[in-house]
């Protein structure tokens, strides 16, 4: 049975026919996953067809994820699922509860048949551009959390830009591509100023911030925030060596890092609430049950993925600032 076919009689496009009758095949067993597929100019010569025609038919099964190329050898099969109508490529910079709160909102709002793969580049630039260097070409769109790594836009710039949608963090670079993201110095301030009645029962607000993961939006709007409202704060790199004192209350971004303060906090006899209070970055399960319930200041993951989704379903090319507020709890 042949692979291809082609008749005039079809009010098909050729290049349909051409992906129809490939998908024909896989449906039919008669090519299998792992398969070679007929070369561009077997199928040019053989049908009487411009090699664009078939190029673009091969393109279309390849940015779905049914079949790949292979530089030099030619084009094979990926998958026996010829549902799969579309294949995004998305790429975090990590895997936390959060961001699987945004993951699972984004497939739950996607049809069934678009495939969804993920991956993580770790803030590691050199695995980022391998990632997406290995992309190039097998998917219909690209989902990027380029975080704060330096130099992404000359990464990016190899995809198709009409494909590109940026997640959580748009640097001016990529300010081009449609995006969901968060207004991280507003947001900061905003929450701030809605909990100040908590915050200024303390001493001094004390910012653990990494410049090597957090972006410098957030140490930007807590000193706005700080300088606007008379608060004496510091900025620390890190927890190591600090030793929690009266009267002092701590914003953290990373749970590893909250639950430090924690520990702390519990060995020097203070008490949260009382004479020292904790403001975490990002609200999960854990933190409403932990040590009574930590005050957290938040976007909304859900609705972040759930707006991805609706955007890139319906082709939308917006950009757009995600929610966030202060949950108050127990811990100021």
């Amino acid at each position: 049975m042949a692979i291809v076919s082609i008749t005039k009689k079809s009010d098909q496009p050729k290049y349909k026919q051409i992906v129809l009758s490939i998908e024909k095949a896989i449906v039919d067993g008669v090519i299998k996953k792992g398969d070679q597929l007929p070369s561009l100019n077997v199928v040019k010569n053989k049908h009487n067809v411009s090699r664009d025609t078939v190029l673009t038919a091969f393109k279309e099964l390849k940015n779905r994820g049914i079949i790949h190329s292979v530089v030099g050898k030619g084009y094979y099969v990926s998958t026996e699922d010829v549902v799969v109508k579309q294949k995004i490529f998305l790429l975090f910079d990590e895997f936390n509860s959060f961001k699987e709160d945004l993951y699972n909102s984004f497939l739950e709002n996607l049809d069934e048949t678009i495939q969804v793969d993920i991956f993580f580049h770790h803030f590691n630039q050199e695995v980022l551009q391998k990632l997406i260097n290995h992309s190039l070409g097998n998917y219909t769109y690209y989902v990027i959390m380029p975080a704060n790594l330096k130099g992404v836009e000359n990464i990016i710039k190899e995809l198709p830009e009409d494909r590109v949608y940026i997640l959580d963090q748009v640097p001016k670079e990529l300010e081009k591509y449609p995006a969901i993201y968060q207004d991280f110095k507003n947001d900061i301030q905003k929450g701030l100023r809605s909990g100040l009645a908590s915050i200024q029962k303390y001493k001094k607000i004390v910012l653990l911030f990494s410049t090597e993961k957090q972006p410098i939006q957030l140490l930007e709007g807590f000193e706005k925030f700080c300088v606007d409202f008379k608060v004496n704060y510091e900025v620390i790199a890190s927890i190591k060596d600090r030793i929690p004192k009266k009267g002092e209350i701590y914003i953290v971004f990373e749970d590893k890092n909250l639950i430090k303060i924690i520990k702390k906090i519990k060995e020097t006899n203070l008490e949260l609430s009382k004479n020292v209070g904790i403001i975490s970055y990002n609200d999960t399960l854990l933190k409403e049950v932990v040590a009574d319930g930590i005050t957290t200041i938040s976007t909304n993951f859900k609705l972040m993925g759930k707006q991805l989704a609706e955007m890139i379903t319906t082709n939308r090319k917006e950009s757009i600032a995600n929610t966030s507020k202060l949950i108050l709890r127990k811990s100021i």
